[in-house]
């Protein structure tokens, strides 16, 4: 069965009495070069697993059991699982798991799963799902590679460079935790039904180290204080979040010790600069 086939898959999802959810943001692929294409990306070998997330009726899941070793598809529309009993019925290395990936532990799959694999994660997103998603897998740890496709927006947003207008909190998260990759977009008629949107494919490959910060959690909070009003300067900004325990002239002072300027706003900082203003910020409540 060619499961790009608009015409095959109409008729598989008839025969299963299957209807699209819009909550659930079910678009099927209907390009047989795009599966094809993000398998290849994921770098899935005989030696690694994949976890899929969402596999909808299985053209990825198809093309990744080619190549790896092992593929666990976590499914949440359980009025797929007969549908994918027969298009996967031909791929014996196909593990199907009923659930919702936001609701699992992530680590006690991969340790009951994936023994004597390297865990790699390749899913067509659904773009509802997206931040979460991305979230839970990066903060695993476990993953050699995670390559997904989503809206093309907010892959150029995980993208984004320090001063540009895609630049936010979720942008340095990923580039905290892995190298980032832009690699092709899917247009939108290249889905059953359509999306209204271009979706791109992103690679992300997990930093054996992450940057040296003093505190993760500390380090994440001033990212998140300096974006939380983007219109604001960093200096206004931080007041907004530690005027509390900080007067708006220490914070000045913390911003020319780290060498910037007072009018700088958060989008202008990159890792390190941010890491820095972290460790000075840190030593400031201290005292």
């Amino acid at each position: 069965m060619d499961l790009c086939n608009s015409r095959e898959i109409k008729a598989l999802l008839e025969r299963h009495g299957f209807h699209f959810s819009k909550s659930m943001g079910q678009n099927f692929l209907i390009e047989s070069w795009v599966p094809r294409d993000i398998a290849q990306a994921s770098g899935a070998d005989k030696g690694s697993a994949v976890l899929e997330i969402g596999p909808g009726i299985g053209p990825l899941t198809q093309q990744l059991s080619r190549l790896a070793g092992k593929v666990v598809s976590v499914e949440l529309d359980r009025s797929l699982l007969p549908v994918l009993s027969e298009t996967m019925a031909d791929c014996p290395n196909v593990e199907i798991v009923p659930g919702d990936i936001l609701k699992l532990d992530i680590g006690a799959l991969l340790d009951e799963k994936f023994e004597g694999f390297t865990p790699i994660a390749c899913a067509n997103l659904p773009y509802n799902i997206t931040t979460p998603v991305l979230t839970a897998l990066l903060e695993c740890g476990r993953f050699a590679s995670i390559t997904v496709m989503i809206q093309r927006e907010v892959a150029r947003r995980i993208c984004a460079a320090p001063g540009t207008a895609d630049y936010g909190a979720f942008s340095l998260f990923c580039q905290y935790h892995a190298s980032t990759e832009l690699l092709f977009d899917v247009a939108p008629e290249c889905f059953l039904p359509a999306p209204k949107v271009t979706s791109s494919v992103l690679r992300l490959l997990p930093r054996p180290k992450p940057p040296e910060v003093e505190d993760e959690a500390f380090f994440f909070r001033v990212v998140r204080a300096s974006f939380a009003q983007r219109r604001k300067t960093l200096l206004n900004a931080l007041s907004s979040s530690f005027g509390d325990r900080l007067s708006k002239e220490d914070l000045r002072q913390a911003l020319a010790d780290c060498s910037l300027p007072e009018s700088v706003r958060g989008e202008r900082l990159g890792i390190e600069e941010f890491a820095a203003l972290a460790r000075r910020l840190s030593a400031a409540l201290a005292h």
